[in-house]
């Protein structure tokens, strides 16, 4: 056995999916459907600044995986990578790049991803080529959460790279493997990094209610029938039960006192969710689109209660673990994320840096810099004061025209370190914006 003073912290990385950004209670959520992940906030940090690296579901992913902008990946400007990228060689997180993983694996530690994947598909692509000792779930954006079929019909569970039929409502059956990993992790005498990705409250919204209506109309996804505020408060009520138990089981394993939980979302939220007070929602990088929840909770490092303003981004996580594994990064795969440790360990302290985005669809840039957001959409220039006003309505553009012009030029310099947009990267119309036909 490892000792208390030698152990390394274990990692358990949760992300929901198109969770907006006021759903949940501990955000100002106005329907109380999120009291695990609240205790968690209550017992640990919370940001109030928090962003995703994309408001769209892959690209965040690569983001996440990498640690890096997503752009430096030819498959990080497609988005969705749905099922036209099956068999794509191109669509997908390259196995020879290094990620939390994989890097995490190299020195010593259990890798597992229970749920969402969407980063490419078989035989080119997978978790197990990336750095994860083991997968169940999902290779694609979405799936009915009863027959596990994808928008174009096509069954899809995996164990590893083995499709499996396991019946069950989606979300319960995520947190029960995620239950067994942990269980697993029982005495042994590594540490783990467990990624849960969860599907809600993304599409098609479904809760444990609606199996018979799935069964009725012959498990088809439909996308655009269905649905309701209430049932999409029932699916986030779901998944939090599920995370209220996956902390308990750390605790039963001896394990919850140094592990670090982060809980957030891929996205902004969509239909049914809150952004208030933000504008704008998933596929828009006006802050609805890209500001999410963050909660971090690690009792041998974070104090309870605490509040911070800090910028974060989703691929700072990759270097704020592996900092905290004593792992460093690969040489010629430099990070872009930052080490949150000192936020961590004191939620006042504030690491001054300056944010990008970039977007093909609607031709959208962003950038945060302090207080301010410069946004662009079409050739249409914006400036907002985004501390004193998040819903982005008062352009300043006009009135400081110095400042847009350099945050102008900073946007374009930073553009030019990344590679360049390729020629057939076109976003497409997401596939939930479709009836698909019963399978």
């Amino acid at each position: 056995m490892v000792t208390t003073a030698e152990r390394r912290p274990n990692f358990v990385f949760i992300v929901a999916d198109d969770l907006g950004y006021a759903d949940l209670g501990c955000y100002g959520g106005r329907v109380p459907c999120s009291p695990q992940i609240d205790r968690l906030a209550a017992d640990g940090l919370r940001f109030v600044n928090g962003y995703a690296n994309s408001p769209v579901c892959s690209p965040t992913r690569f983001a996440l995986a990498t640690g890096r902008y997503q752009y430096r990946l030819r498959g990080g400007i497609d988005e969705p990578i749905s099922s036209r990228s099956r068999g794509s060689t191109t669509l997908g997180l390259p196995p020879g790049h290094p990620t939390l993983a994989s890097l995490l694996a190299g020195a010593g530690y259990h890798t597992a991803l229970v749920g969402k994947w969407h980063l490419g598909y078989p035989p080119v692509f997978s978790p197990l080529k990336s750095g994860y000792h083991e997968f169940f779930g999902l290779q694609a954006g979405g799936v009915d959460y009863f027959s596990h079929v994808d928008p174009v019909g096509a069954h899809d569970l995996w164990e590893g790279e083995t499709e499996v039929h396991r019946d069950g409502y989606l979300t319960d059956l995520i947190t029960e493997r995620s239950l067994a990993v942990i269980e697993r992790q029982r005495n042994a005498d590594r540490p783990f990094l467990l990624s849960v990705h969860y599907t809600a409250p993304h599409w098609p919204w479904e809760s444990r209610d609606d199996k018979s209506e799935s069964d009725r109309i012959g498990k088809a996804i439909v996308h655009l029938d269905g649905g309701s505020l209430a049932t999409y408060h029932a699916m986030i009520g779901h998944m939090d039960e599920g995370i209220g138990r996956l902390r308990d089981a750390l605790a039963a394993i001896g394990a919850l006192e140094d592990t670090l939980i982060v809980f957030t979302s891929d996205n902004g939220g969509e239909r049914y969710s809150d952004n208030w007070p933000l504008m704008g929602g998933k596929m828009d990088l006006l802050e609805g689109g890209i500001r999410v929840p963050y909660v971090a909770h690690w009792p041998a490092r974070i104090r309870a209660g605490q509040v911070s303003a800090q910028q974060v981004i989703t691929m700072d996580w990759v270097a704020t673990m592996l900092g905290a594994a004593g792992v460093s990064p690969h040489a010629d795969y430099p990070l872009d994320g930052l080490d949150l440790a000192p936020v961590l360990a004191d939620a006042g302290a504030i690491v001054e840096r300056e944010l990008f985005w970039r977007m093909k669809y609607k031709t959208q840039r962003a950038m945060r810099s302090g207080p301010w957001k410069y946004f662009s959409q079409e050739g249409n220039e914006f400036l907002f004061d985004v501390d004193h006003d998040p819903r982005e309505r008062a352009n300043q553009a006009l009135r400081q025209p110095e400042r847009l012009a350099a945050m102008r030029e900073r946007w374009l310099a930073w553009e030019q370190t990344l590679p360049p947009m390729a020629a057939d990267a076109a976003f497409s119309v997401p596939y939930g914006r479709a009836t698909l036909a019963t399978p």
